[in-house]
């Protein structure tokens, strides 16, 4: 009915089946003229309507600039519209014009399609200016690929008007003839035209910077914007410099805007589901306690013993309920992190999904073609034509189906990298409102852990998401299809499939313990890590360094235990896996012959099927994998919901409301760390003065720190208020730097005027200072600000000259914490605390006059008052924490729990590290003149180097060193065992292609069993041997990566701990950490993983290409040219790529470095209000590592266009060949290397892929054995050893000593010499960087001489191992560190004492009844960095341990520098008398201290200037008289010291 109609429209048959059943084939006239050219125009018309909105908006048509492209473009549309109103013209001529023979007139078609035509040309003038208006478009892909169909359907009419042409020898229709050739060649000109891109001169600029703006449709598709990129990468290696600018969309504001949009409403509806089920738990007990209440009370008479037992009943329920509180507490808003992610990024999410149906539905056209193809080739009578066809068909479909599987995965990774980016700008925005409570559940560590882990995890998943859905997608397609070609059979490979499934979730679930297992030790080993880094000065002062490397040790051995049953566990799923595809061929096919003796085997049937099992195993394989992640996932979900539903600090604590008349004012406030816990503040009323200067003071743990947090809003208010006027600033007790400039450090964020941070500078008398450092105020402060020394850090005069009474902040309210009594007279109005109530407030001659607890506070220190009154010893003790408006400054944080607040990591800012050398060093590389000009600082000036990043190719060496480890037995072993599984694999498809040619031996005869029998067992046996072989092969190379990462993590342990301490003052502590975090993690898990795929792969690539040209010998004239476009591409690809991955990890590391800095500041950036400036500075942060990390997914999908092109070629020879040579070939070899071709694009991507990363996780190996090979100190233990008892006298002689910290710089202490007797006290002194700690430094051998030489006891210290060096000498440092662990491991790592000797010396450094107090005693547990312990417990601690040494050589460092006047007095007194019979050096910052001292040795710039007793000295009116005076200290006083 239709083809009559049309047949009538046309004028012409419609369709007849002897056109194609010829030689050479064509289509009927009337087809090419109606269904060819609908199919063009309406996918125009369906597309028009997009491209017409935009015309419709409102935009200012002036300011768009016309390009000559766009003119052109629409020029030629104006052209082809001419050539269609020509077209009707010949018609109408023709039927009406004046020579018309006879009204004979034309066929419809010949009216309607000019006309279609003309419309259509009206519609796409008007398309390409909406394209014009559009907002940052370049080209359109919908009018691109209409020129591209209309030139394609052109080319039929083409071909048929030149073969008639051609047939009968003249043109019968000449004016149509022209017109068509003419608008073709236009629709050329368009096709072209349209590819081009057409940048607005607005836009050059960004395109510049972001190629991938101005890409167009084409280049889009197939990545080719990213060539200069990967041709920049080839020439030299990229540096971040090189790297694009983002898309707006894919920066980290726009990302985290829009998940902090979603996530707030999802967790608010979480929170409330969270608290109604609460509600229901709660109703639930109450009713149950009341029914048995109820029941109770009925059942006896009421008596008095009744009532009683009641009571005790309610004590017990109450403690039962303080547990289940405890349970609840563990509870937390759950589930609603998913939601989230999928509102904020359901765009990609749906775009991909799309793309992956699509790709699915794709991979199934192929396997028919294969049919069709064996088919052909069986059939000698057929056209070669179809070969040619189905040759070309399978090209097309094979591009078609590689350039929607790229745009698929280019989608899903850049959602993994925006879930990621995300993820961890939620957490880090978290980290800056997070409260207390939550914050003492997670360790920094875990924090950064949950930046960097777990959502890399979640990136990881969300990669491969869509495979939930295409996975059983794929599967049931390739069951249907397989039931077409061997019917019912297929259930039999089916059951195999479905058996496997249970196996595989149960190794799933047993995975995921493990897993969880292997989480927990990584996560215990990189604590300590962490703290050995920090405290590794300690380590080295102590000799402790082999027992924190058992502990290490221990814990890596435990890993490595999980780790070998987690591979043992994979190599069995692998058994499983790679035996499936084999087991169900066998089972499918076996059933399929042994079901009736007419089912033959056929060709076409066996490889259509094989192709199709090819299919298959891809979603089987993933499944699993995909379900473990997923499991990984829910882990890092509930860890992550966890801390991000956590509650967030009250922001209404404290109020700022202007009203009130004083600055601040606490009305009746209890305050306490935690909600549930009992007020460590309580009752407190305040009421201060605008433009007060108010001191604070208390004995240790009096609540002082606590008072300062509660104002700053960081603990919870059980009841009363707090009210603020004003701004505020915080000094802290410890100071907080930034690894910035110094510059940077002092404005805090504030705007740059030059003479108002002169006066600051001035004021703080950091001036002399500053003229020391090489770069003045634009020095580069290393991390933790360890090139400033503790003097520099916090500043005395401070108080004369910013905080007091004619100080610069006169004019605002200032609270200083201090235990400073000779400020006290100062001061406007003084605070008491006692035990965290205010016990008395008044002025200072009020508060005397009173006797209350002041005074008698006043009592003890009186004396000690009177040398102090302006001694410059004060200079930690108020450790000026000055505070705008509430200006106030603390200094020890003595209470315990101080640590929850302040600091949490101590160990991160604490300067811990050797600040004091840093100066020095500083000071002498500039000879003590200015340099004129920054940039000019020389080599040995940059602190903290950049991280070196190695370039170019990795050495091969690098491989064999890692083969080395894994063992060379193993690694040929595994190679073998791989060798023989691949041969297995080719021999039973052979066997197969042998086994489909009885169908033509035996057609029409009946199948002999015997036959049948063999086939099926021979068949069988060598698939079950390929999965034996990947077994062995897969358990041997886990033993061997076991090895592997056992040895290379001992060789970086063992090689740390041996470097000289310059190498920690010059290098982040972040950068070693990532050696041991995510380099050691690449090598346990990352590595072992790749090299076996990769091994795989390549195996997989040889056997098909031999496969190949064994069917079809032609073949091996296409390998050698395709080999060398696969080399190129491969080494532009992989120069590129690992330069990107370096980059990525390199710019990964300031990520996680600026996190933990904020961490530890948190309470001075709250205090200041700054969290938008480090939010700020986390968004630019990361999106200079998405910089990275985003070329790097292009650069993938750049290669995997290019090669799945190249493997298509491939396909498209292999069938190409078979065709040409169809005469002499058996179609069972054909089949055969038509499926194995089909199988050849994934496997070459993957072996390119696999090299890649291979070679990018090498990189981890390389970086490792860098730090492994760092050069050491000297050996440990030397052969010449010092006898048992040195020393004996404790005699020190320092010989024309000379030293520098690092060759090329100058020196530091220029010739010392001199002798120290044994028992002597001697007092060091000397301005800040005067080489007093240099000296410490250079007894202990931190620093090796560069002349001359230190004996003690006449043994030249140089000469024996450092342990017996440094275990013989004694140090109380200048911070007390302390590790994680028990109390008696931190006194006596090694278990050499009894426990009778520590309780001795706890006796002795009045800890005893405090430890004694302690539940688990000297068992009890030291936080990290020794936080649930105050500063001056901490102190203590480390008397304690100088005091269980007994070394005749102590050395005390600016010991008591911050410490309140009683610890001091404590340690003081403790070590007259406990140390009488030793030498004793002091490093003293107060004067008064070191009085009493048999000789006093004056440093300055590395010499010593005087050396003598303190009266002599005082007489001499030298150096020491100038710094005596200044500090108060006159003659007559030394007589009463």
């Amino acid at each position: 009915m239709c083809a009559a109609a049309l047949e009538e429209y046309c004028g012409s048959i419609f369709w007849n089946a002897s056109y194609l059943n010829r030689e050479d084939p064509d289509l009927p006239v009337c087809f090419e003229q109606t269904v060819l050219v609908w199919i063009p125009l309406g996918f125009l018309w369906f597309c028009a309507p997009r491209h017409l909105v935009s015309l419709c908006r409102r935009t200012q048509v002036g300011t768009k600039h016309l390009s000559w492209r766009y003119i052109f473009k629409q020029l030629v549309v104006c052209l082809l519209f001419l050539t269609a109103i020509a077209a009707l013209a010949v018609t109408l001529g023709e039927d009406y014009g004046p020579n018309t023979v006879s009204p004979g007139k034309n066929p419809g078609v010949f009216y309607a399609n000019p006309v279609l035509y003309a419309v259509t040309w009206i519609l796409l003038l008007l398309c390409q200016e909406g394209v014009r208006r559009r907002e940052g478009s370049v080209d359109s892909a919908t009018l691109f690929l209409f020129w591209f169909f209309l030139v394609l359907c052109d080319i039929f009419p083409f071909q048929t008007l030149l073969r008639e042409a051609l047939q009968l020898g003249e043109i019968s229709d000449v004016p149509r003839f022209c017109l068509f050739y003419i608008s073709f060649g236009l629709e050329l000109i368009a096709l072209i035209l349209s590819a081009v891109a057409d940048v607005p001169p607005e836009a050059e600029e960004l395109v510049k910077k972001n190629p991938e703006v101005g890409a167009v449709f084409l280049s889009r598709i197939t990545f080719s914007w990213f060539s200069s990129m990967v041709v920049k990468g080839f020439k030299r290696p990229l540096v971040q410099g090189d790297m694009w600018e983002l898309n707006d969309t894919d920066g980290t504001a726009d990302i985290n805007q829009r998940f902090q949009y979603f996530m707030q409403s999802e967790l608010g509806a979480a929170r409330v589901r969270f608290q109604n089920k609460l509600k229901k738990k709660r109703d639930k007990s109450r009713d149950k306690a009341q029914e048995e209440a109820f029941q109770n009370g009925l059942g006896k008479g009421v008596s008095q013993d009744v009532l009683m037992m009641e009571e005790k009943g309610k004590k017990g329920d109450e403690k039962k309920k303080k547990k289940d509180k405890k349970k609840e507490e563990k509870d937390h808003p759950n589930s609603w992190l998913i939601t989230t992610i999928y509102k904020a990024f359901k765009g990609i999410l749906f775009e991909s999904a799309f793309f992956k149906l699509l790709q699915d539905l794709l991979a199934f056209v192929s396997p028919q073609l294969l049919k069709l193809m064996v088919s052909f080739t069986q059939d000698p009578s057929r056209f070669a034509w179809e070969g040619y066809l189905y040759a070309v068909l399978l090209l097309l479909v094979a591009i078609l189906q590689s350039l929607v599987l790229q745009q698929y995965f280019q989608r899903c990774f850049v959602l993994g990298m925006k879930v990621r980016t995300a993820i961890t700008a939620a957490v880090y925005k978290k980290a800056l409102v997070v409260s207390n409570d939550t914050r003492k559940e997670s360790t920094v560590g875990e924090i950064v852990n949950l930046m960097s882990a777990d959502a890399q995890r979640f990136n990881d998943v969300t990669n491969f998401i869509h495979l939930l859905w295409s996975c059983p997608l794929q599967i049931g397609l390739s069951i249907v299809f397989l039931w077409f070609e061997l019917g019912p059979s297929v259930l039999a490979g089916l059951a195999v499939m479905v058996l496997l499934g249970p196996i595989n979730g149960l190794l799933a679930t047993k995975a995921r313990t493990i897993q969880i297992e292997n989480m927990k030790f990584k996560d215990k080993r990189l604590k300590i890590m962490n703290e050995i880094l920090n405290g590794i000065k300690i380590l080295k002062l102590y000799a402790w360094e082999p027992s924190f490397q058992a502990q290490v040790e221990g814990i890596r051995e435990d890993e490595l235990n999980v780790m070998r049953k987690f591979a043992y566990l994979t190599s069995v799923s692998t058994f499983i896996f790679s035996c499936a595809p084999a087991l169900v061929s066998l089972a499918t096919f076996a059933v399929f012959v042994g079901v009736s003796p007419n089912n033959l085997l056929t060709a076409e049937k066996a490889f259509t099927s094989i192709a199709l099992f090819n299919i298959l195993r891809f979603p089987l394989a993933m499944l699993p994998m995909l379900i473990a992640a997923i499991v990984q996932t829910t882990v890092s979900r509930k860890r992550l919901e966890k801390f991000l539903g956590g509650e967030d600090l009250e922001s209404d604590i404290v109020r700022h409301d202007p009203s009130f008349n004083s600055a601040i004012s606490i009305c009746d406030g209890s305050f306490a760390w935690e909600r549930e816990a009992k007020p460590l503040l309580k009752n407190v009323s305040l009421d201060i003065k605008p433009g007060r200067l108010v001191a604070v003071v208390g004995a240790v743990g009096s609540g002082k720190s606590s008072l300062m947090s509660a104002l700053l809003g960081e603990m919870y208010s059980t009841k009363g208020f707090i009210n603020i006027q004003g701004s505020l600033a915080f000094v802290p007790q410890q100071a907080w730097i930034q690894n910035a400039t110094l510059r940077d450090n002092i404005l805090f964020g504030s705007s740059h005027e030059e003479r108002r941070l002169q006066g600051v500078i001035q004021a703080c008398a950091l001036g002399p200072d500053l003229e020391l450092l090489p770069g003045s105020d634009l020095t580069e402060i290393g991390e933790k600000g360890i090139n400033l020394s503790g003097g520099q850090k916090q500043r005395k005069h401070l108080f004369d000259e910013v905080i007091g009474p004619n100080g610069l902040l006169k004019d605002k309210t200032r609270i200083l914490v201090t235990h400073g009594v000779s400020f006290l007279p100062y001061v406007d109005e003084i605070i008491v605390l006692v035990d965290g109530v205010v016990s008395e407030v008044g002025s200072y001659n009020s508060l005397r006059a009173s006797r209350g607890a002041f005074s008698e506070f006043l009592d003890t220190y009186a004396k000690e008052q009177s040398n102090q009154t302006h001694s410059e010893s004060d200079c930690y003790q108020d450790a000026a924490d000055v505070e705008l408006i509430p200006e106030r400054e603390d200094t020890l944080p003595d209470s315990p729990l101080e640590d929850t607040v302040s600091v949490t990591l101590k160990r991160e800012d604490s300067i811990r590290r050797s600040q004091r050398n840093g100066s020095v060093r500083l000071r002498k590389k500039s000879s003590l003149k200015k340099s004129d000009n920054v940039s000019d600082i020389k080599k040995g000036q940059r602190l903290i180097e950049n991280e070196t990043m190695e370039t170019g190719k990795v050495k091969f060496s690098v491989y064999l060193q890692y083969l080395r480890a894994m063992g060379w037995g193993y690694t040929v072993m595994v190679f073998l065992v791989y060798f023989t599984q691949n041969v297995a694999f080719i021999g039973q498809n052979l066997w197969l292609s042998d086994w489909t040619n009885d169908a033509v031996d035996y057609y029409n005869m009946t199948y002999p069993n015997w036959k049948r029998d063999t086939r099926v067992g021979v068949f069988g046996v060598l698939g079950v041997a390929q999965g034996v072989f990947v077994f062995i092969g897969t358990l041997l190379l886990a033993n061997a990566s076991v090895d592997a990462s056992r040895i290379l993590h001992s060789r970086l342990l063992n090689n740390i701990l041996r470097v000289p301490m310059i190498f920690f003052d010059t290098t982040p502590i972040g950068r070693v950490v990532n050696r041991f975090a995510k380099d050691i993690f690449t090598v346990d898990e990352a590595i072992p993983q790749s090299f076996r795929s990769w091994l795989l792969c390549l195996l997989g690539v040889v056997g098909t290409l031999f496969v190949i040209c064994l069917a079809t010998p032609f073949f091996t004239i296409i390998i050698i040219p395709l080999a060398v476009v696969y080399y190129f591409v491969q080494r532009f690809y992989v120069a590129t790529s690992r330069q990107l991955r370096r980059l990525d990890s390199v710019s990964r590391s300031p990520i996680y470095s600026h996190f933990s800095e904020t961490v530890s500041g948190l309470s001075v950036i709250r205090a200041y209000g700054h969290q938008d400036r480090f939010l700020k500075h986390n968004e630019t942060t990361t999106d200079e590592n998405l910089k990275s990390l985003y070329p790097w997914i292009v650069s993938n999908r750049w290669l995997a266009i290019r090669l799945e092109f190249l493997g298509n070629l491939v396909v498209f020879f292999a069938a190409l060949f078979a065709v040409i040579s169809r005469k002499t070939l058996d179609s069972g070899l054909v089949g055969l290397s038509i499926s194995y071709a089909l199988n050849v694009t994934q496997t070459l991507n993957w072996l390119v892929r696999m090299t890649s990363e291979l070679e990018t996780n090498i990189v981890a190996v390389e970086r490792v054995s860098e730090y492994a090979e760092l050069e050491n100190e000297a050996k440990w233990v030397t052969d010449t050893r010092p006898p048992e008892k040195w020393p004996e006298k404790g005699r020190l002689q320092f010989d024309n000593y000379k030293v520098r910290y690092r060759p090329g710089l100058d020196l530091v202490l220029h010739g010392i010499t001199c002798d120290i007797d044994s028992t002597e006290k001697i007092g060091i002194v000397g301005r800040t960087g005067a080489g007093k700690s240099s000296l410490t430094n250079c007894l202990f051998r931190i620093i090796e001489a560069s002349e001359g030489r230190i004996l003690i006891d006449n043994v030249d210290i140089s000469t024996i191992g450092l342990h017996d060096l440094r275990s013989r000498l004694t140090i109380i440092p200048q911070d007390p560190v302390l590790f994680s662990g028990t109390l008696r491991m931190n006194l006596d790592p090694f278990d050499k004492f009894s426990d009778e000797d520590i309780w001795r010396v706890l006796e002795l450094s009045h800890l005893k009844d405090y430890v004694a107090g302690l539940q688990e005693g000297l068992q009890h547990e030291v936080a990290e960095g020794g936080e649930n312990l105050s500063v001056g417990q901490r102190q203590l601690l480390c008397l304690a341990r100088a005091l269980l040494r007994k070394s005749r050589i102590l050395i005390l460092d600016e010991a008591t520098a911050a410490v309140d006047l009683e610890t001091d007095d404590l340690i003081q007194n403790t070590i007259r008398e406990e140390f009488s019979h030793c030498t004793v050096l002091t490093i003293a910052h107060r004067l008064h201290s070191i009085m009493d001292s048999s000789r006093v040795m004056v440093l300055d710039a590395g010499k010593i200037v005087e050396f003598d007793s303190p009266s002599n000295l005082l007489q001499q009116q030298g150096h020491f008289y100038a710094m005596a005076t200044d500090a108060g200290i006159t003659r007559e006083e030394t007589t009463v010291l």
